[in-house]
């Protein structure tokens, strides 16, 4: 039996949030919606490359999922992609089984996973010594989920994820470093950014 050590994610390289979140952003030509999670995965994807079809989650731990599974649902014809931190899906762990499914085509979860809830004083997370995200994810049906192994095997999988015939999880290894940005926290605002950039609402 592997132990713990010996598991793909601890075999893959850690990388920095902030360079792949830009990686993910760079390849975006479409409109394509982003739901990031709430602390330093939203403060990246704010710093990456505002846009009016980022969502930046708000306060409650494990909704950047849930969220984008609305959002790809509703609109099956525009490609949807997650940032989430592996603390707060572990706190909705729940939501994979549902999205693998519903099994919406035009979704991508992304998993950075830095083994600590960062914003709240560096705790471990269970990710960090025990539990394997990816392994989960395939266990909850999402069979299409995959470690990336560096920074180029990361945009393979994205690259990869835009023609899938099904959901996608790639999990990323991070580093502790901060957030480059801080998102500015008005979520009526927010909220009714993004809604326009789905075209859903007109501009306030």
């Amino acid at each position: 039996m592997n132990s713990a050590n010996d598991t793909p994610a601890r075999n893959t390289k850690v990388m920095n949030r902030f360079d792949l979140t830009s990686r993910l952003i760079a390849k975006l030509k479409n409109e394509e919606a982003v739901i990031g999670g709430i602390g330093n995965t939203n403060f990246d994807l704010w710093a990456a490359g505002h846009r009016p079809q980022n969502f930046y989650m708000l306060g409650s731990m494990g909704l950047a999922f849930p969220i984008a599974l609305g959002v790809a649902l509703a609109q099956p014809n525009r490609r949807v992609f997650a940032l989430e931190g592996d603390g707060s899906l572990l706190m909705q762990l729940g939501s994979l089984s549902t999205i693998a499914t519903l099994a919406p085509k035009n979704l991508t979860m992304i998993v950075m996973d830095n083994g600590i809830y960062q914003i709240t004083g560096a705790q471990p997370t269970p990710a960090a010594a025990v539990a394997d995200i990816v392994a989960i994810a395939v266990a909850s049906g999402l069979a299409n989920s995959a470690w990336a192994a560096d920074e180029e095997d990361f945009e393979r999988l994205i690259e990869q994820s835009m023609s899938a015939a099904g959901p996608a999880l790639i999990g990323v290894r991070i580093d502790d470093k901060p957030g480059v940005g801080t998102t500015r926290r008005d979520p009526v605002q927010i909220r009714e950014r993004f809604m326009h950039g789905m075209g859903v609402r007109e501009p306030l």
